[in-house]
Formats: C-alpha cells, structure tokens, sequence
C-alpha cells in the first residue's frame, strides 16, 4: 500500500516527457529522460501510483524509448489509436482506420504533391508515401526507417493512423479541403507539431484511450492526471482532474486550463509527481 494507490498519471513523451524537438529540428542526438523525472516517477510508482505513457508515435516509433522509461501501466500509442500492454506484448484496444480512409488519404496526396503521409500498421511498420524531407527528420527522431510506398491505397490494414507532413500552411489547407469534401466529421484532425498533422478514426484520441486505461485499472477520472505540451494532448489534459503542461508547451495548452509546470529540458513530469505528493 501507498499514497499513490488507485492514481493514474499519463504522461505524452515528446517534448513533456524528454525534450526531443531539436532532435526533430537539427538531427542532434535524442537526450537521456532527466534524471529528475527518473527519479520522481521511480517514487511515485513505489508509493503504488500507475504512470502510463501516452504518445502520438506509433508503437514501432516508440518501443525503441520504451526501455529508457519507468512505468508500470499499459500505453497509449498511435495517437489514442491503440492501448499496447508493454508487459505481455499486446494490444488492449484498438481503434482503426478503413479502406476508404487510405483511398481518401490518396485523394489529398494527389491534390497536395508536396505533403508526405506516414501510415502507421500495428503490425510495427510505417509506410511513407512521397517521403519529404519532413519524414527524414521524423526518421531521425523514431529511429525506425520508413517503408516507401507508391500509393495509399497499395497499403495493407490495419491501420492506427495517417501522418500528414508538409509546411504548416499545406497542412492547414489539407483540412480545409476535408472539411469541404465533407470528410472531416469521420476523423479526429490535429496537429501534434508545425510541420505534422494526425488523422484518426473519430474518437480515436489521448482523452477517450485514458478514459478506458482507467477504467481497466479500475480508476476513478478524479485520481487521473495527464501531462502534454501539444494540441494532440489536450483531449486527455481536460478528461483528467486535472492537466499539467511543461513550460515549452504551446499557446492552446495553457488556455485549455493546464497547469504550467518547468519546461520539459528542467525534469517537468517531478514538478507534476511533487504537486500530487502534497494533494495525497
């Protein structure tokens, strides 16, 4: 027994978790989770807490950082796409995206040449189609080569997600033109970075994935609280008690109620674990 027994804390992991965006930016080395945040998450899950990481990577993305990691709860990968049990290698939930999907991903490649898709397969591969020199960078940052593609829709199921990436005015005219095709309503359409544009199926997002973490930990929403820096984490920084931001998070976050804690570089998630170490 703890102090933390029956609390959940998810936490996103770029950028909240370990500050990765000059690796993205610059090709420089991804650097170590800081030690703060090592030790404060050790201490939190000694005193019986579940800390669960909640990133938009694709599990392939991801399982490379998993070991660098504490925690000791299932993750939400894939944008709110999937639920993986790192224990026993195995997706607890899943929310997929169709045929239709990848047809229609094909329609804006075709009307947008400069943007590049990522198509993330559960099966722990990434399909790029127009690899653009946003999708190297991104390389850089997950360590997982892209497997090139000519077209979408030669792409098998399943699907977790599609990455759009281009320069943000592209990304932001991609939207526009689903909202005029009359697409958008099937899709959750956020940007998790500048240059980077999610697309899930609707309700596939880090809010509604903690909600059912939760409650396979039978925990109740008022002993959850989440971490993230970006528009693709806000659905879960509201649907917790409440959401806490590293200092470099973006303008959305903080005016989506968000307490700011020191930026992510400084150990963020152990300002997080010392305010819940006061409250329990």
């Amino acid at each position: 027994m703890g102090k933390f027994d029956g609390v959940l804390l998810a936490s996103d992991f770029d950028n909240t978790l370990i500050y990765t965006e000059e690796a993205l930016r610059t090709g420089a080395p991804v650097p170590p989770l800081p030690e703060r945040n090592r030790e404060s998450l050790t201490y939190f899950m000694a005193q019986g807490g579940r800390f669960a990481v909640s990133t938009g990577r694709a599990l392939a993305a991801f399982l490379k950082y998993a070991e660098l990691v504490p925690m000791n709860a299932p993750g939400v990968v894939c944008n709110g796409a999937a639920l993986y049990d790192f224990q026993t290698g195995e997706y607890l939930e899943t929310a997929l995206l169709d045929q239709r999907s990848l047809e229609r991903g094909q329609v804006i490649l075709d009307r947008f040449p400069a943007a590049a898709v990522e198509a993330y397969h559960i099966g722990n591969v990434i399909h790029a189609v127009h690899p653009n020199e946003f999708t190297r960078r991104h390389e850089h940052l997950t360590k997982v080569a892209v497997t090139e593609t000519s077209s979408l829709t030669e792409v098998p199921l399943p699907l977790g997600k599609l990455l759009f990436e281009a320069e943000h005015g592209t990304l932001e005219e991609i939207v526009a033109f689903l909202r005029g095709q009359g697409w958008a309503g099937d899709y959750e359409l956020i940007f998790s970075g500048q240059t980077l544009l999610e697309m899930t199926v609707k309700g596939a997002n880090k809010g509604g994935m903690v909600r059912r973490l939760a409650g396979r930990l039978g925990i109740s929403m008022e002993h959850v609280y989440c971490a993230g820096d970006e528009a693709n984490d806000i659905s879960m920084l509201t649907a917790s008690r409440e959401g806490f931001a590293p200092a470099n998070c973006i303008p959305a976050v903080r005016e989506c109620g968000a307490t700011v804690v020191c930026d992510a570089r400084e150990g963020a998630l152990a300002d997080v674990v010392a305010i819940l170490d006061q409250r329990y």
